[in-house]
């Protein structure tokens, strides 16, 4: 996948200023891929470029003029050829991980110390996950009604993914954790 495909079914639902975009991809889209504010606006620039986008000068009051982009049907057609075609598996790359692949060799307070802060940072983004779930089907809708009748459903199914990879971070590092003080008590 390249960034494009992220930015462009990041625009599908409304049309966004380079801000905005920068601050949906912090709640939503950088879940499953990840870039800086300076990336997404110049590939928004390579994506008007291509056709597959086009913004639109908006003038405000008191404030500096903001372009917004909406996707075109150019654009639509290259979501479309990516969604048909295979999709690669992902791989795990983390530090966290290697450390752990060390943990005969390395001082274990400090790594049960970075596992805890790590299993911190995925139960606020499980919680931030809960949150943004309840808001896409709204208070008196339940899931299983959400995902049969709710109009966008991408998104909200994203958002799951989300959350079961926090969940299941938070979930390894407190199991690895009570497995290095067990050990490191019957030393």
């Amino acid at each position: 996948m390249a960034l494009r495909h992220a930015v462009l079914a990041a625009l599908l639902d409304e049309e966004l200023s380079g801000y905005q975009l920068a601050k949906a991809f912090d709640l939503g889209v950088a879940n499953f891929w990840h870039a800086r504010p300076q990336q997404l606006y110049a590939e928004l620039a390579r994506l008007e470029n291509d056709g597959l986008v086009a913004g639109r000068e908006v003038v405000q009051d008191n404030r500096p003029n903001k372009r917004l982009f909406r996707v075109t049907d150019a654009g639509l057609a290259e979501l479309e050829e990516f969604a048909a075609g295979s999709a690669k598996p992902s791989f795990v790359r983390d530090d966290l991980v290697v450390k752990v692949q060390a943990a005969d060799h390395v001082d274990t307070g400090r790594l049960i110390a970075q596992l805890a802060e790590r299993a911190a940072f995925a139960q606020a983004k499980a919680d931030l996950f809960g949150k943004l779930l309840r808001a896409m089907r709204g208070a008196d809708r339940s899931e299983e009604e959400f995902l049969r009748h709710g109009e966008r459903i991408g998104p909200y199914l994203t958002c799951l993914r989300g959350l079961a990879f926090e969940e299941g971070n938070r979930d390894w590092c407190e199991r690895v954790i009570a497995v290095l003080r067990e050990r490191g008590e019957g030393a």
